[in-house]
Formats: structure tokens, C-alpha cells, sequence
């Protein structure tokens, strides 16, 4: 793990902070914010950095959140164009207290980024939205190359650490997506007390959704409010469920202790 620190870091920490912008690598406390802003990547966390969920995993601020800022697509295309992007990745906190909780706004965002690049290539890391299609087809059609929703955990653990978000919903959105052409992406955590035929089981139901790109990555308490880790995994098993994956027919698989969602997503497009 690197330290924080360097020219690149520098560019990069000056150029989010002097447009007004959010990246989940602070707000989740990435442990991959060195590595990432170094390689001058970063993923943006748009709809302000206040979440309507209370997810016990994340450690995003959760509570009530002010209005979107109409002016927020504009500024992400100006930051990513000065930070000379070649892929960008985007997610968002929840937006339940919006009435279609906030998917205008996302699209809003990749077209600007478009108008202002037009060879960048985009990963949508999206909400559930509460499964609403009519919200997710405003982010299909904007045209990210990627869209990504991540299941989080397996179905057995879902109630007990995402505050909102249903299993079969999640699976729902990734099933939705790939079914439209786009190519689609899911992730989850290890470490929250899953047994070895769920986390399988997961991998399976994931790829039966249509999804070709998997991220696993070991839970690690951000903050102690958040759920404590129940186990911690060796690197070996991770390659053992890459292998799964790989087995099962993913294009693309992460799977290590410090992958999170949008680790090496330049690779992924």
C-alpha cells in the first residue's frame, strides 16, 4: 500500500478539491487512494457526499442531504478534462429523498463529460434506484461504456449490512443492463461472515445476470460505527473464487485483499 503523497497525488488532490467535487476514495477511505491518485486516477462520487442510506459497511455520511447542484456535471467535465483522464469512473451516494433519485442528474453528468472528451471512455457505478428501469435507461442512455451495481455480499447477509438495498433488486438492475447491450460489472466484499457455497453461489448468480466483470475485494472496518470484520481471507483464497469466476465465464475478475469496485476499471473497458 502506498503513501499519500507525490506529484500526481498533489495534481490530482488540488484539481478535485479547486472544482468542488467528491470522490468515494475519500469518502469510503479507500486504502487505494495512494496507488490510484498517483496513476492520476480517481472515481467522483457525485449528488453531494451525504447519503439518504445507513448501509453498515460504508463509510460514507449518512443523513439529509441538500439539493443536487445543477452546476456539479459541468464542473466533473472541467476536472476530468484537466486531469487528462483517458477512462473515468463515476458512482454516486443514495438519492432517495429525490424523485427519480437522481438518475437525471448522472445522465447529465456523462454527457457533459462526453461534450468535453470525446474519445473518454466512462464506468457508471450506479445506485439501485430502487430498480425503477425508466431511471436506469437515463443512464443507458447517455452511453457509459460500462455500467456498473455492486451486490455488496451474499443474499444470506444483504438485511444485515445494506440498510435499503434488496438482493434480488441488485440482481434485477445488473440483469436489466446487460439485457440493453451495455457491458456490466458487479462487486462484493468478503470478510462479513458469508460461508464458502454463498460466496459460489453469488459468483453464480451474478454471471446469470449477464454479468462479464467481477471485483472481489476483503471488507475492512472503516470506522468503528461500522460493522467489525469477521474473518480476513488470505491472498490464495482469492485467486481460489478468481478461479471460480474465471470457471464460471467472466470476461474480467479483481480478486484480491485491496480490491475495491473501481480498482484497475481502466482495464475492464
Amino acid at each position: 500500500m502506498q503513501r499519500a503523497g507525490g506529484e500526481n497525488y498533489t495534481a490530482v488532490k488540488k484539481i478535485v478539491e479547486a472544482h468542488n467535487l467528491h470522490t468515494i476514495c475519500v469518502s469510503g477511505r479507500c486504502p487505494n487512494i495512494a496507488e490510484c491518485w498517483n496513476a492520476r486516477s480517481a472515481t467522483f462520487m457525485i449528488l453531494g457526499e451525504i447519503c439518504t442510506r445507513a448501509c453498515k459497511f460504508c463509510a460514507t455520511k449518512t443523513g439529509r442531504p441538500m439539493m443536487p447542484d445543477p452546476d456539479e456535471p459541468y464542473r466533473l467535465a472541467q476536472a476530468v478534462n484537466a486531469l487528462n483522464f483517458k477512462h473515468c469512473v463515476i458512482t454516486s451516494v443514495d438519492r432517495d429523498d429525490i424523485s427519480d433519485r437522481g438518475s437525471s442528474h448522472w445522465a447529465e453528468a456523462v454527457k457533459q463529460i462526453k461534450k468535453v472528451n470525446g474519445t473518454i471512455t466512462i464506468e457508471c457505478l450506479i445506485p439501485d434506484f430502487d430498480g425503477n428501469k425508466s431511471f436506469i435507461e437515463k443512464i443507458i442512455d447517455a452511453k457509459p461504456e460500462i455500467i456498473s451495481h455492486n451486490i455488496e455480499t451474499v443474499r444470506r447477509l444483504t438485511p444485515l449490512i445494506r440498510s435499503k438495498a434488496n438482493y434480488d433488486t441488485s440482481l434485477e438492475v445488473l440483469d436489466y443492463i446487460s439485457a440493453k447491450g451495455i457491458a456490466s460489472k458487479s462487486g462484493f466484499m468478503l470478510g462479513l461472515g458469508e460461508t464458502d457455497e454463498e460466496i459460489i453461489r453469488t459468483i453464480y448468480d451474478v454471471f446469470n445476470s449477464g454479468c462479464r466483470i467481477l471485483t472481489i475485494g476483503q471488507y475492512l472496518q472503516p470506522t468503528f460505527e461500522r460493522m467489525e470484520v469477521v474473518e480476513y481471507y488470505t491472498p490464495e483464497k482469492f485467486d481460489y473464487y478468481k478461479q471460480i469466476a474465471l470457471d464460471a465465464g467472466f470476461r474480467f475478475v479483481e480478486s484480491s485483499p485491496l480490491v475495491r469496485s473501481s480498482y484497475h476499471a481502466e482495464k475492464h473497458v
